[in-house]
């Protein structure tokens, strides 16, 4: 475990840096990035061009690019940011990917929630081109990104890692060197697995209460403190005493990371019951017309009943 890396093999203003998916969670990022100076210059791309367009006014001299492959042509480090494993895929291998024009030497980092098998796979592909590749996915919402208090997981080469320290240091307060490649994906799942379950935990809690005819705010506030107590009671137990479900990280989101890590855990001949459960309450949820919501709105699956 390290929280401020000091080694710094590389001199960070000497690279250029890509920063690839602007959603709610890379958007702040990139912006950290800009902000932090460290590097000689910081090149955009995402999807929609929206928000490329809204970050680069908001940035003098943050610049864009047209396509991922765009990106690998100039930079030195190129940090993805997107909402899938499939959106990771296309990045990297479509006709315009990071691939296609991949030099030597680049360091990939990849900070969403991906699959940790298809993660290996990559991570080879790109090592065979004599590139590196680090999966570094974080826990901490938009809240975290925001502030550059991410927590993240890491798994790669070492030597990346100490490549990806000052960046990494950036975007978050503490970094966990897991394992190989893929490692980081695999703590990612296992987080996924325990937020989703501690959601599911505090709003079938909430909602007994409130069903009981008993102040669920109140209940909240005499649990804070003893074993019941957690980030999950205080943040989102607090969004569904108010229900107030903006999204910091969506439905359909924990949706998919819940059902990523089944998927492994199947791979791996191994059962997830309660994984399963939670799983399908947050399909109840999406179904009723709320995927767009805080992962918070699963309180919405219970008081269906």
């Amino acid at each position: 475990m390290t929280e401020k890396h000091t080694a710094q093999p590389r001199s960070p203003e000497t690279e250029t840096v890509g920063f690839i998916g602007l959603g709610l969670m890379g958007r702040p990022m990139a912006y950290n990035l800009f902000q932090a100076s460290l590097w000689s210059t910081l090149i955009v791309h995402s999807r929609s061009p929206g928000p490329v367009q809204d970050l680069a006014a908001t940035c003098d001299g943050m610049t864009t690019a047209a396509t991922p492959a765009a990106i690998a042509e100039v930079c030195d480090i190129i940090i993805l940011m997107l909402s899938d494993t499939p959106a990771v895929q296309d990045v990297l291998c479509c006709e315009q990917g990071i691939l296609s024009a991949l030099r030597p030497g680049t360091l990939i980092i990849d900070m969403g929630t991906t699959d940790p098998l298809v993660t290996r796979h990559l991570a080879k592909t790109v090592q065979d081109k004599g590139a590196s590749y680090v999966d570094a996915p974080v826990s901490g919402g938009t809240v975290g990104a925001i502030s550059g208090e991410l927590v993240i997981m890491a798994g790669g080469p070492t030597q990346a890692l100490q490549r990806a320290a000052p960046i990494l240091d950036v975007l978050g307060k503490k970094t966990t060197h897991v394992g190989e490649a893929g490692a980081g994906q695999v703590a990612k799942a296992a987080n996924q697995i325990i937020v989703g379950l501690t959601i599911g935990a505090v709003a079938e809690a909430l909602a007994l209460a409130r069903r009981a005819g008993v102040d669920p705010a109140r209940v909240r506030q005499a649990l804070k403190g003893g074993f019941a107590d957690s980030t999950i009671l205080e943040l989102h137990g607090k969004r569904m005493v108010d229900h107030e479900f903006a999204p910091g990280a969506k439905c359909t989101t924990q949706r998919k990371d819940l059902d990523q890590a089944l998927t492994l855990a199947t791979a791996l001949e191994l059962t997830l019951p309660a994984t399963a459960l939670c799983r399908d309450l947050y399909d109840t949820v999406i179904e009723a017309g709320h995927g767009e919501l805080d992962h918070a709105a699963l309180i919405k699956a219970i008081e269906l009943n």
